[in-house]
């Protein structure tokens, strides 16, 4: 998720260069309306979210987002707001500390604070593989080490194995947000407090290459789902899923996290129609700020809500309020992932960076992925034991391993993902299969937390 004042911008390039897609936008306007204007009509919101949502122009830059849960020197304990921010120092950011310069790492890495207390850290766009996997290394080696002198060490597992959902963050944001998930029950507190991701910023192409770019990533997203599932636990319970934070994800409010049933057509209009007829999760205000139930920004365009108009800056805000598994800013940003094991994050960053770095490939890709397509439900559930899931995994991997070479990674990163093909993908295995020390091995009968994140599970044959 954004900083609480966060709207949608685009990411700036290294050393002020170049940002993700910076050949134009799709749907390119001359001049885009300042964040004050009044939005007047549900076409004009539209317009506005196609204009700015996709970027294009050759893909040359990737980033990453990654998320970690922090493990006090106690485990049964919390970690707290104060040891957190005092172990940042001057990375700290500013919402958090008033007068923080928010210092990037030595590598330009930006650090966040998840409102249950998980650090972020967000990459700049880099060109190459290799130099995105060094500068984030070097990064995230110097924030655990701050981390590690207060106690707090990364979990291991994307979602809390041990500990209740508890918000740390009082900010208006997520007071909203609590409130506006609680209406669906728990899951919005779990995935906002309890859960990490690895989460990968890809250029959104070439105009004419966009919108098999925007599929191919969605058709990957159940495949790679269940081949790095990494949360079998959640508050002290076996959950009965491999990816208890995407199960968590998509129970927690559907028209806000769920897939698109489709990705053909047009990328920028069918977004821009799903943003601006999503429901709102909250209006900005003095104070509290106030959670409308039911009440989506077409209708707040269309006057049905009391007071101002929207602005711009309140579309740009709503956008930064949903959440699926592929959103666009500009780049476009794949949010599906569970967070991984150590130096494993970039698996999933390399795996996707492969798959997408030519045309052929990416017709490829969608021919493998075929017939795992919409199977979220059965990917968090079951991970790689989905047959048709585990077929698919075993050719994309494949081709991955065959395509990243030509992107010069690391040897090490390459070598990892051979081995990681070969040893666990080939064997239907995904890394909640592979109990951790001090955790109850799989199969051990524990107590299960049911979570259904749609009225219909995928099929498991």
């Amino acid at each position: 998720m954004l900083p609480d004042a966060g709207t949608v911008p685009a990411v700036p390039g290294p050393e002020g260069g170049p940002s993700f897609g910076t050949s134009g936008v799709v749907g390119q306007v001359s001049e885009l309306p300042a964040d004050s204007a009044e939005l007047r009509t549900r076409a004009e919101a539209e317009a506005y979210v196609a204009s700015v949502c996709f970027k294009h122009g050759p893909p040359r830059y990737v980033g990453v987002e990654l998320e970690w849960l922090l493990r006090p020197a106690d485990p049964a304990r919390s970690a707290e707001l104060a040891d957190l921010l005092g172990a940042l120092g001057p990375h700290a950011p500013a919402p958090l500390v008033p007068g923080s310069p928010a210092a990037p790492l030595p590598h330009r890495s930006v650090v966040t604070v998840e409102p249950g207390g998980q650090i972020e850290l967000a990459s700049p766009p880099t060109e190459g593989l290799g130099a995105l996997v060094a500068a984030v290394e070097g990064d995230a080696a110097a924030l655990h080490a701050r981390l590690a002198a207060r106690g707090l060490t990364p979990e291991p597992r994307a979602a809390d194995p041990v500990r209740p959902a508890r918000r740390l963050l009082q900010l208006p944001r997520y007071r909203a947000m609590e409130r506006a998930f609680d209406r669906n029950g728990p899951h919005g507190r779990s995935g906002m407090c309890s859960t990490s991701a690895v989460q990968v910023a890809l250029d959104a192409g070439e105009r004419a290459d966009l919108p098999a770019r925007w599929a191919a990533l969605h058709d990957l997203g159940p495949v790679l789902v269940a081949a790095f599932a990494n949360s079998p636990l959640l508050h002290g319970r076996r959950t009965g899923w491999k990816s208890s934070r995407l199960a968590a994800w998509l129970a927690l409010d559907p028209a806000r996290t769920a897939p698109p049933t489709s990705v053909d057509g047009d990328p920028a209009r069918a977004w821009a129609e799903r943003a601006v007829g999503t429901p709102l999760l909250c209006v900005r205000g003095a104070g509290e700020w106030s959670t409308p139930e039911g009440v989506t920004f077409a209708d707040w365009v269309a006057g049905r809500l009391p007071g101002r108009r929207p602005t711009v800056a309140d579309l740009d805000y709503h956008i930064s309020t949903l959440f699926p598994p592929v959103r666009p800013r500009g780049f476009l940003e794949v949010r599906y992932v569970d967070g991984q094991q150590g130096a494993d994050w970039a698996l999933p960053v390399a795996v996707l960076a492969a798959l997408t770095a030519r045309p052929a490939v990416v017709d490829r890709v969608r021919e493998i992925c075929a017939p795992a397509r919409l199977r979220w439900t059965s990917a968090a559930r079951h991970g790689l034991e989905d047959r048709v899931l585990a077929a698919a995994a075993v050719e994309v991997f494949s081709l991955a391993c065959a395509e990243l070479p030509a992107l010069a990674p690391p040897p090490a990163l390459l070598a990892r993902l051979v081995e990681v093909t070969e040893r666990r993908v080939a064997a239907g295995r995904c890394p909640a299969d592979e109990p951790l020390p001090g955790e109850p091995p799989a199969g051990v009968p524990l107590e299960t937390l049911e979570i259904i994140p749609s009225p219909t599970e995928g099929a498991f044959p």
